[in-house]
C-alpha cells in the first residue's frame, strides 16, 4: 500500500455519496443492476464493522421519468399537441424519493440489511438543536447496523432556484454529503460518479490524464471540466468542490466510478482506485513514480533518437548492454536470489518459481545472445521492394519500428532483457511491466541496460512500470503506444485484450501437442516426448497432451512412452480412452495448460484423428508429429492450424533464439501481423516512401503509370 492509501487502516465510519448518474441509466429509468452491487458492497462493509452512512442522489430524475410516464398515458391526442411544460421540480422529487426509497428498501431487505431514510433541507442545519438530535438519531441507527440514507427534501425545499443555486450551507448532494462527513465525524468519504475519477479534462478526450491523488496548489489550475452531469446538478465541478472542502477540513475523500462492482471496497484495501484528495496531499511530494502518458511520450521521443543514429552507433548499445549484464553478474544473481527465496516462502507454485530462477549461466546466456543480436543484418531501413511508378517517379517499400510497445509478463526477469534488446535492434520505445514475484530482478536489470544507453538516446527509451496500478491507464494511451505483448497466463492475456484498443499480440494458452504415429520410430519418439514435457516444463512450447495411436497399443510403444514418463515424474492424465486402458486420472479437461510435471495421454484412431484433435482443443501454439511415413508428416504439417508444425523434433524448439531471430518478444498465435516466436522482423512495419521530380496527380491526366520492378541491391 503506498503512503497516499495508508490511511484507510483508520477507517470505520464511511459517507458513500451516490450520483444520479450511477442511480439511473441513460434513459432515466432506475440501474437496478449498479444499484443491486452497491447494496451488496454496502452490505459486506457492514457486516465487516464499518459504519455506512448513504447519500443518494436521484430522486428528481426517477421522478420525472415516472410522471412523464403517467401524463404520457393519461393524455389525449389533443393534449399531445399543445406545448408541453416542463414538470414541476418538487412534484418529481417527492414522487421519485418515495420510488428510490422503496428501491433501496426491498434491495436491502433482499441482502438482510435494514435501512433508514434521512430527507434535510439547508435550513435544518442553522438549528444547533437538529444537529445535535440528528447525531444521536445517526448514532443509533449505527448502533442497530442500519443504513441510513440520506438525501435533499427537494419537495419542500425553499430554494429559490433548487438545481442551480449555488448558496447557503449545502447546494447539491455532493456538498451535503461533504457537510454530513463533517458533521457526522466521518473517517472517509466516497462520491460515486460515473467516470473512474478526476481527469486533467473532460475524461472523453485522449490526451486527460487521471489524477490519482489531488494537490490543489498543482492542479486546480490545470484541470479542464467538461459537460455538467447528464442528470444530476454539478458533475465534476461540484465533486471536486465538495471533495476539497471536506479534504481541507479533514475528512479524506475518494472521487471514483459507481459502475465498477467493487470499486468503494478496493478504496478499503487501499488500492489506487480513483482520485484521493487529502489535507496533506501538498506535503508528500512529487510521485517519484512518472505517469502512464509522460512515460509512454518519454519512450517515444527517445526511440526517435534511437532511431536517428546510424547501424553502428545502435550495435554499440546492444554490446554495451552484453557487456555491462556480466560486469553486474554478481549483483543480478543476488537480486535474484531474493525474489526466489521470498516467492517460496510466500509459497507460489514451483512452476512460477522455476520460472522465476536465473540459473547458473543465465547472464553470460543472455549476454551471448545480445551479442548475435547485434552482428545481424540492421533491420531499420531495410528496403524490401522498389517499383518505378512512372518516369522519374520511384517507389520504395521500407521496413521501420513500430513506435512504442507495452510488454506485460509474469515471472520471468530474463524476458526482460530478451524484449529490452529486441526493442533497441528494431529502434522502438519500449514500455515494461513485470510480475512483482520478481521486482527486484527487474529493478536491477533495467537499471543496468538503461545505465549502457547513451544519453543522445536516453533512458527514456525502456520504462519500468513498477505499479500494477498504471496498467489501466497504460491500456488506455492507444494513441502513443502501438502494441501490447502480454506474457503469461490466460487470466492476465484474457484481460489484457478485454481492456484495450491497442492491438494485443500473443497467445492466451500453450496447449502443444507431440503426436506418436504407428509408423514412429520409438526410440527417437521417447527421446522426443521426454523432451517435450521434461527439459523446461513451465514453458508455453513444452508438450501438454501426447495423441498415441491405437496400433501402440497393441506392440507396446504407449507403454515404452508410459514408463519413460513416470520415471522422470510427469503425473499422467487421460482421455476416456487411455484413462481406460492404462487406468489413469481422466482429465477434467483436454484444453488445459499444467505448466508442470504433468500431461494429458490420449489415443487415436490415425493422423485425421490426430489433427481433429488438436483443431478442436489446442491453442495453435506449436504441434508435432513423430512417423516414419512421409505422407502422414506432410498431411500433418499442412493441416495443422498452428503457428509452429513441427516433424520428428521437439516443440521445445518453437523459440526465437532457436530459430535464429536472436531473441524473442514474445509467441503469437493470432493470424495478423506476427505467427509464431516475433523476434526482431516482428517490431516493424512498414514506411513507403515516394521520391519524384514534380509530378502532380490532375487527374491523372500527365501521368503515364509503369510500375516497373526496381531490382534491390545486395
Amino acid at each position: 500500500m503506498d503512503r497516499s492509501r495508508a490511511f484507510v487502516k483508520d477507517v470505520k465510519r464511511i459517507v458513500i455519496k451516490v450520483g444520479t448518474a450511477v442511480v439511473t441509466r441513460n434513459d432515466g429509468r432506475i440501474a437496478l443492476g449498479r444499484l443491486g452491487a452497491l447494496c451488496e458492497q454496502v452490505k459486506e462493509l457492514n457486516s465487516q464493522g464499518y459504519e455506512v452512512i448513504l447519500v443518494t442522489s436521484g430522486a428528481v430524475g426517477l421522478g420525472r421519468q415516472r410522471l412523464r410516464y403517467r401524463k404520457l398515458v393519461n393524455s389525449s391526442f389533443a393534449d399531445l399537441q399543445k406545448p408541453q411544460v416542463e414538470l414541476d421540480g418538487k412534484a418529481c422529487a417527492a414522487v421519485g424519493q418515495n420510488s428510490l426509497m422503496a428501491l433501496y428498501d426491498t434491495l436491502f431487505s433482499q441482502l438482510d440489511v435494514s435501512s433508514a431514510q434521512l430527507l434535510v433541507t439547508d435550513s435544518d442545519f442553522r438549528d444547533k438543536d437538529f444537529r445535535r438530535q440528528l447525531n444521536e438519531t445517526v448514532r443509533s441507527l449505527l448502533a442497530l447496523r442500519v443504513i441510513p440514507i440520506f438525501n435533499e427534501n427537494d419537495a419542500v425545499s425553499t430554494r429559490k432556484a433548487p438545481y442551480e443555486d449555488s448558496s447557503g450551507i449545502f447546494w447539491d448532494n455532493d456538498s451535503l454529503a461533504a457537510l454530513l462527513a463533517l458533521e457526522l465525524k466521518a473517517d472517509l468519504l466516497v462520491l460515486l460518479s460515473d467516470v473512474e475519477g478526476l481527469y486533467s479534462g473532460p475524461p472523453s478526450e485522449p490526451q486527460s490524464k487521471l489524477i490519482h491523488t489531488y494537490i490543489k496548489e498543482r492542479h486546480q489550475g490545470e484541470i479542464t471540466f467538461g459537460d455538467k452531469s447528464r442528470v444530476g446538478r454539478g458533475g465534476m465541478t461540484a465533486k471536486v468542490k465538495a471533495a476539497v472542502n471536506a479534504a481541507y477540513a479533514g475528512i479524506p475523500v475518494v472521487i471514483t466510478s459507481g459502475y465498477a462492482p467493487e470499486n468503494i471496497i478496493k478504496v478499503l484495501q487501499g488500492k489506487r482506485i480513483g482520485t484521493l484528495f487529502h489535507q496533506d496531499a501538498h506535503t508528500w511530494g512529487p510521485n517519484k513514480e512518472v505517469g502512464a502518458r509522460e512515460m509512454a511520450v518519454g519512450a517515444r521521443e527517445s526511440s526517435r533518437q534511437l532511431q536517428a543514429l546510424s547501424s553502428r552507433e545502435r550495435k554499440k548499445i546492444l554490446l554495451d548492454i552484453a557487456d555491462a549484464l556480466e560486469a553486474n553478474q554478481n549483483l543480478i544473481i543476488a537480486e535474484n536470489e531474493a525474489d526466489v527465496a521470498d516467492a517460496e516462502q510466500a509459497g507460489y507454485e514451483k512452476s512460477l518459481v522455476s520460472r522465476l530462477v536465473l540459473k547458473p549461466g543465465k547472464i553470460s546466456g543472455l549476454a551471448k545472445s545480445i551479442r548475435t543480436l547485434a552482428d545481424m543484418e540492421d533491420p531499420i531501413g531495410h528496403v524490401l521492394k522498389r517499383t518505378e511508378l512512372a518516369e522519374g517517379l520511384l517507389l520504395e517499400k521500407t521496413s521501420c519500428p513500430l513506435g512504442v510497445l507495452l510488454i506485460v509478463f509474469e515471472s520471468r526477469p530474463d524476458a526482460l532483457v530478451q524484449i529490452a534488446s529486441l526493442a533497441i535492434r528494431s529502434g522502438n520505445g519500449l514500455l515494461l511491466k513485470g510480475g512483482k514475484e520478481a521486482k527486484r530482478s527487474n529493478a536491477i536489470l533495467h537499471k543496468v541496460i538503461t545505465e549502457a544507453i547513451p544519453e543522445s538516446v536516453g533512458g527514456k527509451l525502456i520504462g519500468l512500470v513498477t505499479s500494477r496500478d498504471e496498467i489501466p491507464d497504460l491500456l488506455k494511451l492507444d494513441d502513443v503506444i502501438d502494441l501490447v505483448i502480454p506474457r503469461g497466463s490466460n487470466k492476465l492475456v484474457s484481460q489484457i485484450k478485454n481492456s484495450t484498443k491497442i492491438p494485443v499480440l500473443g497467445h492466451a494458452d500453450g496447449i502443444c501437442h507431440v503426436y506418436v504415429d504407428k509408423s514412429a520410430d520409438m526410440i527417437m519418439a521417447k527421446r522426443i516426448v521426454l523432451d517435450a514435457k521434461v527439459d523446461y516444463p513451465a514453458a508455453c512450447n513444452a508438450m501438454e497432451t501426447l495423441l498415441v495411436h491405437k496400433d501402440l497399443v497393441q506392440t507396446g510403444g504407449l507403454n515404452d512412452l508410459i514408463v519413460n514418463l513416470r520415471l522422470e515424474g510427469v503425473t499422467l492424465y487421460g482421455g476416456p480412452r487411455a484413462s481406460a486402458i492404462l487406468n489413469i486420472p481422466e482429465a477434467h479437461s483436454f484444453h488445459h495448460e499444467y505448466s508442470s510435471m504433468a500431461c494429458t495421454v490420449e489415443i487415436v484412431d490415425d493422423v485425421q484423428a490426430a489433427i481433429d484433435h488438436i483443431h478442436q482443443h489446442g491453442s495453435a501454439h506449436t504441434d508435432c508429429i513423430i512417423t516414419e511415413n512421409s505422407e502422414a508428416a506432410e498431411v500433418f504439417l499442412h493441416q495443422v492450424d498452428s503457428a509452429a508444425v513441427f516433424h520428428n523434433a521437439s516443440t521445445r524448439f518453437c523459440d526465437g533464439a532457436r530459430f535464429g531471430l536472436g531473441a524473442e518478444v514474445g509467441i503469437s498465435t493470432s493470424r495478423i501481423h506476427a505467427r509464431g516466436p516475433v523476434g526482431v522482423e516482428g517490431l516493424l512495419t512498414i514506411r513507403w516512401i515516394l521520391r519524384g521530380s514534380g509530378q502532380v496527380v490532375d487527374g491523372d491526366k500527365g501521368v503515364v503509370y509503369t510500375h516497373k520492378g526496381i531490382a534491390i541491391e545486395s
